[in-house]
């Protein structure tokens, strides 16, 4: 099995080098295109193989090579490890990133050739990150993939450099979760130091025995959530992502819906013996991931810019699998990861093909485009149905697995966050929908349908969005020997059995509440809003939460660099300085005494020895 995973990540590798050693290949535009789409087909045919191959002999390897021999500690190792959840999980990337680059053909077209070369090679250099992320068979290697994937996201965002807007999000994007990735550190070094292994079955070998414990090691899963919840915008370091909206919609489609956010619940996943060895950390896990649900759901109530609307919600999904995580329900939590990549993939390509049509992100600026766009329509129809739970979609089933391991936590106050966002997500998703592609309003310009190249990949989109959630039992059989038998077949116990039936009435009442008053209008939306104009004002202002990070920057940050730019240059510099004008003074004094006559030294040898022959009689 280990050629194919060695292929999986070579084969992008080698496009993204190929395009930056040879200018001619990058220039060319479409060249660049072709062999990075090469590469990834490669990769995705390998992991299909992989998938195929482990369901076979479903039994974890490991190849690793050491890369830093120590004699009083464990080495340092790089290496592959391929098992259920890593296989499951290089199918979710490979996949969706085999469709995103094919619909970048038509959606960057109007880009020039060494621009859309350039795009590719980021591209590649992306999927090759994410990939050896999901390979990785210790913690190190995963923070070394992690910090590249976070890189890549900056290319990426900040591809259309020339634009501010572009610019500020991917510094913006860089520096919070950055701020997370510190934390990540920290607990990889924590870890270490308690474990003296980088590796995951050492870590997770070290804690079944007892040899790693107490506050290290809850220390060091703190640390490693801190970094999750800057990769996968968590409360409060959410703050990055719907700005990365700035970046090309296929950008958004790939990074910021199915794979590069979604790297922090997948690091969850992989640790998830070391989280439920720390209970403490587990129970913050949950309470941050349903409290993020929550409120990234009603921010996007008030949100005009569709590609923002999809932000938001990738934050709320984000926020229902690390609360699944948290709950120790890390199947339903991976298995919502995997139907979420594709309906959420699907969304945000159904946007890019309206804003590529229209030329504008605000829904309002939009309107009755089911007439004209009707592939479109339906693209996004299925992907709002799947995203909002309503059955036979593929998120009816990973969203009920995730309610029904929360709700055994009775844990009340995140049951509330949940039930109330399944509501809320299904109200804003077809408020959107009904305003873009129904409405008493004609849309502006000329709108037209997407060509093939980008409708195709929503076609595969879509299928996949309506039947993944039948995978949901292969799934538990693949993660089994990764997550324990015990919890796949037990995460159903206890739980009333009109549980699944309450979730969908909810999407269901929230759907009709959008149908009310975005398209019927029998209720006056501008009324309410009208009436609860303060909460709105909140809302859009986002709670004011990214005022606060510009305020502590702005106040704090600049401040304190001032402050120590100050210190540095007039306390250390200072001394030094001073230090360097004492010693020239007395060099200057002392030169004087140097008069070069030959007299005088002599004087000074003769004062010289009778000095020392008085000391000498003296003491």
């Amino acid at each position: 099995m280990m050629q194919w995973a060695l292929l999986a990540i070579g084969a992008p590798f080698t496009a993204f080098a190929l395009i930056g050693a040879f200018p001619w290949i990058r220039r060319t535009g479409k060249g660049a295109a072709g062999l990075s789409i090469a590469a990834i087909s490669l990769s995705l045919v390998s992991a299909l193989f992989l998938l195929t191959r482990y369901l076979q002999h479903p039994e974890p390897q490991t190849l690793s090579y050491v890369f830093a021999p120590f004699s009083t500690v464990s080495p340092i190792t790089f290496g592959i490890l391929v098992d259920g959840l890593a296989v499951a999980m290089l199918v979710v990337v490979t996949v969706v990133a085999w469709v995103v680059q094919v619909y970048s053909l038509g959606y960057m077209s109007e880009e020039s050739p060494s621009s859309l070369g350039r795009y590719y090679a980021y591209h590649s250099l992306f999927v090759t990150s994410m990939i050896g992320l999901v390979l990785s068979h210790n913690l190190l290697q995963t923070y070394v993939f992690w910090e590249l994937v976070g890189a890549c996201s900056y290319l990426l965002i900040g591809f259309w450099f020339y634009k501010p807007e572009a610019a500020r999000a991917a510094l913006k994007a860089f520096w919070v979760t950055r701020l997370g990735d510190v934390g990540f550190a920290i607990g990889v070094v924590l870890l270490w130091a308690a474990a003296g292994t980088f590796t995951f079955e050492g870590l997770f070998s070290a804690v079944e025995h007892g040899t790693l414990g107490g506050q290290l090691l809850t220390l060091g899963v703190l640390g490693l959530f801190v970094g999750a919840m800057g990769k996968s915008a968590q409360f409060p370091l959410h703050i990055w992502l719907p700005d990365a909206m700035e970046g090309p919609t296929p950008v958004s489609a790939l990074i910021h819906a199915a794979t590069m956010v979604a790297a922090g619940v997948f690091l969850m996943i992989r640790i998830h013996p070391l989280l439920a060895a720390t209970p403490e950390v587990a129970f913050w896990v949950l309470q941050i991931g349903a409290f993020t649900a929550f409120l990234a759901a009603t921010m996007a109530l008030v949100e005009r810019d569709v590609k923002r609307i999809l932000a938001f919600s990738t934050i709320s999904q984000l926020g229902y699998m690390m609360a699944a995580a948290g709950a120790g329900a890390h199947v339903a939590a991976f298995f919502h990861l995997f139907t979420h990549a594709f309906f959420k993939a699907l969304l945000f390509l159904a946007a890019g093909s309206l804003i590529h049509a229209m030329h504008t992100n605000d829904i309002f600026r939009m309107g009755n485009l089911w007439k004209h766009m009707r592939w479109t329509g339906l693209y996004f129809l299925v992907g709002g149905l799947a995203l909002s739970g309503v059955p036979p979609t593929a998120g009816f089933f990973s969203k009920d697995e995730i309610l029904v391991g929360v709700w055994q936590t009775g844990e009340p106050l995140a049951i509330f966050f949940l039930f109330a966002t399944v509501f809320l997500t299904a109200f804003y998703m077809f408020r959107a929908f009904f305003v873009v592609f129904f409405g008493d309003r004609e849309a502006e310009g000329h709108p037209h349908e997407s060509p093939g190249v980008m409708v195709g990949p929503m076609g595969i989109l879509a299928i996949l969005a309506l039947v993944a959630g039948f995978f949901g039992h292969g799934l538990e059989g693949l993660l089994s020997h990764t997550l324990g038998v015990s919890e796949a077949a037990g995460e159903t116990a206890h739980v009333p059995g009109s549980l699944p039936w309450i979730g969908s009435l909810l999407g269901l009442a929230g759907i009709a509440l959008a149908y009310l008053g975005y398209q019927a209008r029998t209720l006056d939306t501008r009324a309410v809003y009208t009436r609860f104009h303060p909460v709105a004002t909140v809302l859009e202002r986002r709670y004011f939460v990214d005022d606060l990070f510009l305020a502590l920057y702005r106040y704090v940050y600049n401040l304190l660099s001032d402050f120590l730019g100050w210190f540095d240059r007039y306390v250390v510099d200072g001394v030094v300085n001073f230090l360097t004008w004492g010693t020239w003074q007395v060099a200057r004094a002392v030169r004087t005494v140097q008069s070069g006559q030959v007299q005088d030294t002599l004087y000074a040898v003769v004062l010289g020895f009778l000095f020392l022959a008085y000391l000498a009689m003296r003491f």
